[in-house]
């Protein structure tokens, strides 16, 4: 067994210490050691995008990434989008729009569109597939996803969601499961 190395890190606004191998790739260490389970183990060689992370404002694919390399970055992982009381803009509309199927991609897509929109509020059809262009979806094609992406930034741009949030409200879990009840409805 390697000897492990302590990282300090700011993950989803806390500051976070853990031990880690040299070999574990950030992935790993989110998964098994920090038990944040949400960027997924997809490729393995960052071409899926399924375990993409925010990485000082970067997005990158937590798979490339040594978990010793985190010392003194902030992550934000898919974790930390939601509040108790709200769910991202992003993640709502995600719902809304049927985005998703199996949920690997999810994590990966979200994180990715965190991005775009905190660098351009008002980005274009082309310039959100070209955002995104690094997650693969096998389930639900693109279409609904951009136009997930796409209804977030316009609902940002009109002030209805503060800091990206859509206000107080249900709790994540209420209004996740509000809106599986009223699709069985339909």
């Amino acid at each position: 067994m390697a000897k492990k190395t302590v990282v300090e890190a700011t993950i989803n606004g806390e500051q976070t210490e853990f031990l880690c191998e040299p070999r574990q790739s950030l992935l790993e260490v989110l998964r098994d050691v920090l038990d944040l389970t949400g960027s997924k183990e997809g490729c393995l060689t960052g071409d899926c995008g399924a375990c993409t992370v925010i990485v000082d404002g970067r997005p990158l694919c937590s798979c490339l990434m040594l978990g010793v390399e985190a010392e003194g970055k902030t992550i934000e992982t898919v974790e930390g989008l939601a509040r108790p009381d709200s769910l991202h803009v992003l993640q709502q509309k995600f719902l809304e729009h049927a985005s998703l199927q199996c949920g690997i991609c999810t994590p990966g897509f979200l994180m990715s569109a965190k991005v775009l929109l905190e660098h351009n509020p008002k980005p274009t059809e082309a310039e959100i597939r070209y955002a995104l262009a690094g997650n693969l979806c096998r389930c639900t094609g693109y279409d609904k996803i951009v136009r997930a992406v796409a209804d977030a930034a316009q609902t940002l741009a009109s002030g209805k969601a503060r800091g990206g949030r859509l206000g107080s409200g249900p709790s994540a879990s209420e209004q996740t499961e509000q809106f599986l009840q009223q699709q069985e409805v339909k």
